[in-house]
């Protein structure tokens, strides 16, 4: 049993791997070219395939870890609204699909949880509470504007970039985090937050870069 998770957990670090390298890569290329298109496909790769080999993982003897399961599924969830983002692209596409919705529905009611648990392990001064409610409110404020978004289609519709850019740096903060923790060992609260607040600062500057095209578009057209 042992010698299989160790598999597993190799097999997960090296598609993590992958997921980190492509993703870094994906920020100095420029963006639009074929070769960031081809890298954040290897990166949706990596990224989803290492965070589904962690579910089970977090569940196995030794390695049982609630927090790091609910991780994996936001992970899970910010590669795929971020691929989804760019169906929004396509002027044949009037709304969202159940598809859309089904993604983000089940991170806002994990989100919930998350946010509960964290509450919960606070009141109780049970170690990683506050992580769970740092966690969780991302993912709920993450999803809210995703049905913001849904709701005012017809006028928000060229904000697909911001959602792509948004959603998949995300991710690659939740990889450079995975790799400070597991791969370095780093496991304190400065370690698991920073990463996430670096990565919002450049959402951000993006997602301003992202808006004055979106507006310059909306004049042309």
């Amino acid at each position: 049993m042992e010698q299989t998770i160790t598999i597993l957990i190799y097999i997960h670090a090296f598609f993590g791997g992958i997921g980190l390298i492509t993703g870094i890569g994906n920020i100095i290329v420029k963006k639009g070219q074929k070769l960031h298109k081809k890298m954040g496909k290897l990166f949706s790769i990596g990224m989803i395939t290492s965070s589904l080999l962690s579910l089970p993982i977090c569940f196995m003897p030794k390695h049982q870890n609630l927090f790091l399961f609910l991780i994996g599924i936001f992970t899970i969830y910010l590669v795929t609204s971020g691929n989804r983002a760019l169906t929004f692209k396509s002027k044949s596409k009037v709304k969202a699909d159940l598809t859309d919705r089904l993604i983000s529905g089940t991170m806002l009611f994990l989100s919930i949880i998350m946010i509960l648990i964290g509450i919960y392990c606070v009141l109780n001064t049970i170690t990683n509470g506050v992580l769970f409610a740092f966690f969780g409110g991302f993912g709920l404020f993450m999803t809210i504007k995703d049905f913001i978004f849904f709701k005012n289609f017809a006028k928000t519709k060229n904000s697909w970039l911001t959602k792509h850019i948004g959603k998949m740096v995300g991710a690659l903060i939740a990889s450079i985090t995975a790799f400070i923790v597991a791969g370095l060992g780093l496991g304190n609260l400065i370690t698991w937050i920073t990463p996430s607040i670096i990565g919002t600062l450049y959402i951000i500057y993006w997602n301003r870069k992202a808006d004055s095209k979106i507006k310059l578009k909306e004049v042309i057209e």
